[in-house]
């Protein structure tokens, strides 16, 4: 029966893992792995705040030391749930819906927790099927994402749809501040994994019908599909957020990196050209005024 109960374990889509009361991982079956990137032989033994999954909330505040659902279930014997962003072995950071258990011995004294988790699978982009034609002719060869020229047919299409349903759409212009800094320290090779980063960890973010693309060496646009001007302001600094807590794991050290943002909703008479160059002047102000920020208009 217990091996029957073992294979069950490895075998569930959801990450599971065990730990006692001091935190320390003693099982970790192979949906942890799949989702985290990190085997067993890597976790196992250590401690599970010990720079393994990083968890964040939506502000980017750290949970492993403050506000830990599993923490939380090992000391009081109740059980959690939260929606929070671990750190995937790549550096990523990777939406998850979290249940934290209590594990109490015969004597009904608690002896450690598990956590179960699954990945948030509606945060993935690029499901409309219309916006597939031609993908691979206007795709990004590094971050396969879309190009300068297949955003621009995007920009165009949500226009005419503002135009003739009034449906509105925003649009975030993102530079990645000190980068050709980390391309001569480090060499382009590590700052093509930057790129490749700050594309998984956005992407990994987004609502299906809002789209990631790469105009050029490390400018990005985001289209955003309706949504108000709160909207827009929560959004972006959540992409801010997410992305200065994410990281390169090197291995003498973790490489980590900020955006400069511009962020503008559609306006009436507006043209592909102007609501790029209006969100490109609005991270350039991002940028003078000390970069890792957001600015709206």
């Amino acid at each position: 029966m217990e091996n029957y109960e073992t294979d069950v374990l490895e075998n569930l889509y959801e990450g599971v893992y065990f730990v006692d009361k001091e935190r320390t991982i003693t099982s970790w079956n192979n949906g942890a792995h799949n989702i985290t990137g990190f085997s067993p032989d890597e976790v196992v033994h250590k401690k599970c705040y010990s720079n393994i999954l990083n968890h964040v909330d939506i502000n980017g505040v750290a949970l492993c030391f403050d506000g830990c659902p599993l923490h939380a279930t090992i000391k009081d014997g109740l059980a959690r749930e939260a929606n929070v962003f671990l750190q995937h072995k790549n550096g990523h950071r990777v939406p998850v819906m979290i249940k934290a258990l209590p594990i109490f011995n015969n004597e009904g004294l608690i002896e450690g927790a598990v956590e179960i988790f699954s990945e948030i699978k509606e945060a993935s982009v690029l499901h409309d099927d219309i916006l597939k034609l031609q993908m691979e002719a206007s795709q990004d060869a590094l971050t396969n994402i879309p190009n300068r020229k297949y955003l621009n047919a995007i920009i165009e299409s949500k226009l005419r749809e503002f135009k003739v349903v009034n449906v509105p759409f925003g649009v975030n212009f993102i530079d990645i501040d000190n980068f050709k800094h980390i391309n001569d320290t480090y060499g382009h090779g590590i700052g093509d994994e930057i790129l490749k980063l700050l594309v998984q960890t956005i992407k990994s973010n987004l609502r299906k019908n809002d789209i990631i693309g790469r105009l050029g060496g490390e400018e990005f646009i985001i289209v955003f599909s309706d949504l108000n001007d709160l909207g827009l302001e929560r959004v972006s600094e959540k992409i801010k957020t997410l992305v200065e807590t994410s990281a390169l794991r090197l291995p003498e050290h973790d490489l980590k990196i900020t955006v400069s943002i511009g962020a503008t909703l559609v306006k009436e008479n507006d043209t592909v050209l102007s609501i790029i160059e209006r969100s490109d002047n609005l991270m350039y102000q991002s940028k003078k005024n000390g970069k890792n920020r957001v600015t709206f208009g």
